[in-house]
């Protein structure tokens, strides 16, 4: 190889291996916290007995005129009111996981969702680290709904696919 040849085959080598060792070094902390972001939700998941709607199929369902109940659980004044998945109601529920379900909260759930505990019923809020949709999946679950579904990515994942959203007038 001429020397030429050799320089800019060296210089190739350590620049490749240069941002491979950047790479596995950024790759190697963000996939901490995404194994731990992805945990945390499976187990959310499984106490809570609900199923998973993925942002693409949540959209996907819309477009085929699926019969069924989208739930916002963010904030009415600071969120649902400015921006909210096409067709969505919505019912706020609290950050923590909640423990206890309150009678008038129970009653406005129960109404809510309605009589047919086998309706589709998607909930969602921000995104995946934001718990008010787990909240609500997981009563409309132990309230004995059937066909419960909780979209994680929320109306973070919803903008960043550039679906269509609605405003409160």
């Amino acid at each position: 190889m001429k020397k030429k040849g050799l320089w800019t085959f060296l210089i190739c080598v350590i620049f490749v291996l240069g941002f491979t060792g950047i790479s596995y070094a950024a790759w190697g902390t963000k996939e901490l916290d995404t194994e731990k972001a992805a945990v945390t939700f499976a187990r959310e998941a499984e106490r809570g007995g609900y199923k998973v709607v993925t942002t693409e199929e949540l959209k996907g369902w819309i477009d085929q005129k699926k019969n069924m109940l989208i739930v916002d659980t963010m904030p009415y004044e600071a969120s649902f009111k400015k921006q909210h998945i096409p067709g969505a109601v919505n019912m706020e529920f609290p950050i923590p996981e909640m423990t206890k379900l309150d009678d008038k909260t129970k009653i406005a759930l129960e109404k809510l969702l309605g009589p047919d505990n086998g309706r589709l019923i998607v909930f969602y809020c921000g995104f995946v680290k934001c718990t008010r949709s787990h909240n609500g999946a997981m009563w409309a679950v132990r309230l004995g709904y059937k066909n419960v579904y909780r979209h994680p990515g929320g109306i973070k994942a919803w903008n960043e696919a550039e679906y269509p959203v609605e405003k409160v007038q």
